[in-house]
């Protein structure tokens, strides 16, 4: 999510992502290089080399926020948060409770850390951000990559009873590719298609696109505890990031309110275990959530009040 963009490594306010029928069409990520444990690559698992700059109330950013945590990276990798809310000159990093500075770049805007790496980089600022400390670049910025580098590229590095935490075994990750593939458009994108749509027609769509995903997903998930049936994968945890927001953000600021996730039951049971597994709460901030919705969208929510509600039990 950026509203505004780079052009030449000038910044503007100029921002859109709809087509002529009024659809929301993300623009594509465009760093995407890979860190690996030997360095063939060209990018090397090292303790200290990478940074990870996040929001933590970014969908996309979080899923990476939750696997630095859970494979115990916080030694291994640096950590920036920027401000909930978005200015009029993109992300920022501030004071606000909850936000880390950047200690790499010292920059004030994300924006200043992409120019930093690409001086006439045209396209969308968005989080996550991986740097390399050593290179002085952007190593990657697609978080469905970022997740699976974290998952396995600094193993060697890490204590045994995080190296062994694996969200992405070899055996299943076909099936975890193409869960990934499924819940993408109809539900991780698909809320943003519900918010950003400018015709009736493309928001119906999207409304559609995405209860009848979450239908799904509420049948599969009364038969088994995981997307993956006993394990959790990365699947869960790209599931969990947008329905940990759903009721917080999407069903009142992005009209995705034929039902809330407190009404499926077994969703909503599921969200919540994901809620309490080891160290998750510690990554999830109600507050960052609701004041990144509805006091950095003005687009959506020009007088910038952030409701009281939703009171919602994670744990």
């Amino acid at each position: 999510m950026a509203l505004g963009q780079l052009v030449n490594g000038q910044w503007t306010t100029e921002w859109t992502e709809r087509s002529e029928t009024g659809q929301f069409q993300r623009m594509p990520t465009q760093f995407r290089h890979w860190i690996t444990a030997d360095g063939a690559s060209g990018f090397k698992a090292e303790p200290g080399r990478y940074h990870l700059y996040i929001s933590l109330g970014c969908p996309w950013a979080h899923r990476t926020a939750i696997l630095w945590k859970l494979k115990g990276l916080e030694k291994i990798v640096g950590l920036s948060i920027v401000d909930p809310v978005i200015s009029d000159q993109g992300w920022k990093f501030s004071d606000y409770p909850g936000c880390v500075p950047d200690t790499v770049n010292q920059a004030d805007y994300l924006w200043q850390v992409y120019t930093r790496s690409d001086p006439t980089y045209t396209g969308r600022v968005t989080v996550p951000v991986l740097w390399d400390k050593q290179t002085h670049q952007i190593v990657n910025n697609e978080s469905r990559q970022i997740i699976a580098m974290f998952n396995a590229a600094f193993n060697e590095h890490l204590d045994p009873e995080f190296a062994s935490v694996d969200f992405y075994p070899a055996e299943l990750q076909p099936v975890i590719d193409r869960i990934l593939d499924d819940i993408y458009q109809p539900i991780n994108n698909g809320v943003y298609r519900a918010g950003f749509a400018s015709f009736q027609s493309a928001y119906e769509e999207a409304i559609a696109d995405l209860f009848q995903a979450l239908a799904h997903w509420e049948i599969i998930l009364s038969k088994e505890p995981y997307l993956c049936h006993h394990q959790i994968t990365l699947a869960d945890w790209c599931l969990f990031t947008t329905l940990f927001r759903f009721d917080l953000a999407y069903y009142g600021l992005f009209k995705c309110n034929l039902k809330r996730i407190v009404d499926f039951p077994n969703l909503w049971d599921y969200c919540r275990r994901l809620y309490q597994h080891p160290g998750i709460a510690s990554i999830c901030s109600i507050d960052h959530v609701k004041r990144l919705y509805y006091a950095g969208i003005p687009e959506l929510n020009p007088n910038r009040i952030v409701p009281l509600g939703s009171q919602i039990e994670f744990g």
